[in-house]
């Protein structure tokens, strides 16, 4: 899913650009985002300096507003690292009840 976000949209084949299309159809954050990444790549590789104060605006509110994501930043690590723990010694039911008793 990252790369295809991450990539331009004529490099992914058809089969990628229509999966891609249907999970942005049913998630507008997911469709917001890939506007956001394809409109800064587009500013990077055109050279287009004149949008930069834009980005940095956004960047500086980003650093300076009370709001962040590291609650959910720590969990995720807490659930990847249970994860690596299990790698390739059990199923998806055993990782749930691990994940849920370590809350």
């Amino acid at each position: 899913m990252t790369r295809w976000i991450l990539s331009r949209p004529e490099t992914l084949t058809e089969i990628e650009q229509l999966r891609l299309k249907a999970v942005l159809a049913n998630c507008p954050e997911l469709d917001a985002l890939t506007g956001h990444v394809r409109s800064f790549a587009q500013m990077l590789t055109e050279r287009q300096e004149e949008r930069l104060p834009q980005w940095l605006d956004a960047v500086i509110a980003g650093l300076t507003l009370p709001w962040n994501s590291g609650v959910v930043e720590g969990h995720v690590n807490r659930i990847k690292m249970l994860k690596r723990q299990m790698f390739g010694r059990t199923g998806f039911s055993l990782l749930r009840k691990r994940v849920l008793l370590a809350i």
